[in-house]
């Protein structure tokens, strides 16, 4: 009996300890614009209190500041991806996400009105029009978000979505690249635009790059709101991934800008706005031109970690060992939806049909055509799922929605457009 107490006795010392470690994994929402981890906070008393009678069936209510605690990952693991943004901005997205009673299990906001763009207000701009801010949430079923949130929040979907019920927003969403979005939505004195996904479906484009319809907006500067261990995970994944792409295309010596241009172009290669009068053709200069600091937090130490690469910190020049076996290393490692579509080119085109063979991989990191190979496979990833999510715009917004969106693409389209002539 002596034995059993003496070996219960430690465990229960470290659970405090085990606690501790699981929360400085992630970071909570009292986090301010430093990327610093926030102190230990001791988990709150059960409430043993009776839940009141209702009359009539609720949805189901839930702690919009529950945090997901990571279970493996190490305390400083993924940092890069917390970039800090002022506390005014910070508190506003966050009070935005905490109204919603659906359970979110990730959420991030991204685009030119939290991260400074050139020629773009951002939300603290002091006077003039705001921009709209851009949001998305990772859940874990789809049907009962839209369940929870059309009931708390009706007026955010079109009329034919709350006729026909969350069971069709979520098939309509299911359709790649598996989003829905809202669009135009007043709270908090700003406008907001929020996508909705499932956490499965946006680690599946993390890693694989199925779409790359979300995994291309991950590989710009974001605020992450709600954090999740397998989506940081992923992310980092994700990110790496950007990072060997850009090098594979890229010469012996070039600079960070160059490369941070190349890295927030991957996810445009091939989306039809881009083409059409849709989207500023200006858009990747100017978001590289106002977030660099946050794209070398976000990069740096993934790039200097990848062998063959030298960047300095104190220095915008970064060189790379450009020799066959050096791209032959990364080529391997790109994600495999993309991989597949590089393999299928070159068994054709080099007749290599053995891709166990290290001589293989050789042959194609040495080919001159492989920067535009991997390009052209990009893009044909890219178009589809770009296409297809314009017109399902039509559905989740509604027409008078979409009408007014594209309205404002076309007006940044002709400004993009305006400027490139002029320079």
């Amino acid at each position: 009996m002596s034995l059993i107490i003496a070996a219960v006795k430690p465990r229960a010392r470290s659970l405090p300890l085990l606690l501790h470690a699981r929360t400085l994994a992630t970071e909570t929402s009292h986090s301010g614009g430093s990327s610093e981890l926030p102190p230990y906070i001791p988990p709150k008393p059960p409430n043993n209190s009776k839940p009141r009678a209702s009359l009539g069936p609720q949805p189901r209510q839930t702690n919009s500041q529950r945090i997901i605690h990571p279970r493996a990952l190490p305390p400083d693991f993924g940092r890069n991806q917390f970039l800090p943004v002022s506390s005014t901005t910070r508190e506003l997205l966050e009070s935005i996400v905490a109204q919603f009673n659906a359970p979110i299990r990730y959420a991030f906001a991204y685009g030119s009105g939290v991260f400074e763009q050139d020629g773009y207000r951002t939300v603290e701009a002091p006077d003039g029009e705001k921009p709209m801010l851009d949001f998305l949430f990772a859940v874990t079923h789809a049907d009962h978000f839209h369940s929870i949130n059309m009931n708390q929040f009706p007026s955010h979907y079109p009329l034919s979505a709350r006729v026909l019920g969350s069971d069709y927003v979520s098939r309509v969403q299911n359709i790649s690249p598996g989003v829905w979005f809202n669009a135009y939505v007043p709270m908090n004195g700003v406008t907001i635009k929020y996508g909705v996904t499932t956490v499965d479906n946006l680690c599946s484009d993390l890693l694989n790059w199925r779409t790359l319809y979300l995994a291309g907006r991950m590989h710009k500067p974001l605020r992450i709101i709600k954090d999740d261990a397998r989506v940081r995970l992923t992310q980092q994944v994700n990110l790496t991934s950007a990072v060997r792409h850009a090098l594979l295309t890229m010469p012996e010596e070039f600079t960070e800008a160059e490369l941070f241009e190349r890295i927030a172009g991957i996810s445009y290669n091939g989306d039809p706005r881009m083409v059409l009068p849709a989207e500023n053709r200006s858009k990747v200069q100017n978001i590289v031109k106002k977030q660099a600091p946050q794209f070398k937090e976000l990069y740096h130490r993934l790039v200097v970690g990848l062998p063959g690469v030298h960047w300095p910190s104190f220095s915008s020049t970064i060189k790379q060992d450009t020799s066959a076996h050096a791209r032959a290393a990364h080529l391997r490692k790109l994600p495999s939806h993309l991989l597949a579509g590089v393999k299928g080119h070159y068994s054709s085109t080099l007749d290599i049909s053995d891709f166990g063979d290290s001589a293989a991989w050789v042959r194609m990191a040495g080919d001159e055509r492989l920067p535009e190979v991997i390009r052209q496979q990009t893009s044909s990833i890219v178009k589809g799922p770009a296409t297809i999510q314009t017109m399902k715009g039509i559905l989740s917004s509604g027409l008078v929605k979409s009408a007014r969106y594209s309205a404002a693409k076309i007006g940044k389209w002709w400004k993009g457009s305006s400027g490139g002539q002029a320079s």
